[in-house]
């Protein structure tokens, strides 16, 4: 086996380790996702999260880590659609975010046209 051969072996191996770690972590982002919208008696859409971005930072013990950022959709009427995300540092959710929603009640005397 040539360098060039070893080369590409390389590649390939960190090629698929590099796809199987990310749909462990978009398993991880989609059961996070699920489980807050279930909490929060909202509607989780489409049962997926769409990756957002990718970086290398450094966990709270110095170890280099992927950070993911992943997309997702959810409802509170079932008549919207509102986003939120979830950031996962290595396999570990590190934020959720879950659009605060605003809630106007009209009052009593004023008519709705």
């Amino acid at each position: 086996m040539n360098w060039y051969e070893l080369l590409l072996l390389g590649a390939l191996s960190g090629g698929v380790w590099f796809w199987l770690d990310s749909l462990k972590a978009r398993e991880i982002g989609v059961q996070a996702a699920r489980n807050a919208c279930g909490e929060e008696g909202l509607q989780f859409l489409d049962e997926t999260v769409v990756g957002q971005s990718l970086k290398l930072l450094r966990d709270d013990d110095g170890v280099l880590r992927l950070q993911r950022v992943f997309a997702f959709e959810y409802s509170d009427t079932g008549n919207n659609r509102c986003f939120g995300s979830v950031t996962l540092l290595g396999h570990r959710v590190e934020m959720l975010y879950i659009r605060p929603h605003l809630y106007v009640v009209p009052s009593a005397h004023e008519t709705l046209h």
